[in-house]
């Protein structure tokens, strides 16, 4: 064997990172280049980590934890508010490699729930904390609290108001609610992994939690298929498992593309619920598809950034 060969490395594998900023019914003019860098810095973080040789864990944590620190987007920082005012978070990650998971739910005053996720991944034999146990867990592991003014944005306050004024009930409008952000990606050693966090729907119930945290249907990741992560109605998401649904359809032979159209097609039919998804394959091969008005989405392959956020537009990029 040749000594300065890294049996870990796969010379075949070229690292992959897409990452989503959430389903929109539709994003504002003056939003849209905020929303659009905040996507594609978060894919080139995720993408310098896997091309210095970080896996898979480690590029969907880093990309999701920059879109949790920005605040156009709603997980972390920016998240919506419950019908109390407050903020309460959920997230997910999973390393495809042995089919490890973590997930956190109704988590408060943290400032990054998807590395919490992470140490539930890890420093547990759980898969799943929530609320008080969560907030019990992040303390023993050193994770710091914020006040919880600092994940509380002005915009979210107005959206609040103006959703209590015009229902007066937490809205199960399919195409107002689907904000979320995520993360797939493949490393240099073919490992997949995914991560997804948000902070719900404007208005919900205290204690609500949709399908972020929940494996299956906020995301799934498994070495011999690929990894998804997805966004959109999480109610409709949770009763098709959307995300393992999509990842059967890959395993039966369907294209990215296919798979990720039959899932949506489905859910959209049997529920009229709208979303999206982001898949990586074990091939390296990637995908973005959605069913709502758009999805700010980046993509970072081959040295090049792929980015959109309507449907009909893409623009490709050298990375630095």
């Amino acid at each position: 064997m040749n000594p300065d060969v890294n049996p870990d490395v796969n010379p075949d594998v070229n690292p992959v990172i897409v990452v989503h900023g959430g389903g929109a019914s539709k994003i504002s003019k003056d939003r849209k280049e905020r929303v659009r860098q905040g996507i594609m810095k978060a894919a080139q973080a995720g993408y310098k980590i896997l091309t210095e040789g970080g896996s898979a864990v480690d590029a969907v944590e880093g990309a999701v934890t920059i879109l949790e620190d920005h605040p156009e987007f709603n997980a972390g920082c920016g998240s919506v508010l419950n019908a109390n005012g407050d903020v309460e978070m959920d997230a997910s990650i999973m390393n495809g490699k042995d089919l490890s998971a973590g997930a956190v739910s109704a988590v408060r005053c943290i400032a990054n729930p998807i590395k919490l996720a992470r140490l539930v991944m890890e420093k547990t034999t759980h898969c799943f904390l929530t609320d008080q146990g969560a907030a019990k867990f992040a303390a023993a592991m050193g994770v710091p609290t914020i006040p919880k003014e600092q994940l509380v944005t002005e915009r979210n306050i107005k959206r609040l108001e103006k959703e209590k004024h015009e229902k007066g009930a937490p809205n199960s409008d399919c195409q107002k609610n689907l904000g979320t952000v995520g993360a797939v990606a493949l490393d240099c050693k073919g490992n997949v992994a995914y991560a997804t966090s948000t902070g719900g729907i404007v208005n919900k119930m205290v204690g609500r939690v949709g399908d972020t945290p929940c494996i299956g249907s906020g995301g799934y990741a498994d070495n011999d298929i690929g990894a998804i992560s997805t966004t959109g109605h999480g109610e409709s998401i949770l009763k098709v498992n959307l995300a393992r649904l999509t990842l059967f359809q890959v395993e039966q032979g369907k294209t990215l593309e296919e798979a990720a159209d039959m899932s949506l097609g489905y859910m959209k039919s049997k529920l009229k619920g709208l979303g999206g998804v982001i898949l990586v394959s074990k091939a390296g091969d990637w995908a973005v598809r959605w069913t709502s008005a758009s999805m700010p989405w980046a993509a970072a392959k081959d040295g090049k950034l792929h980015s959109g956020i309507d449907l009909e537009e893409t623009s490709v990029t050298d990375l630095p």
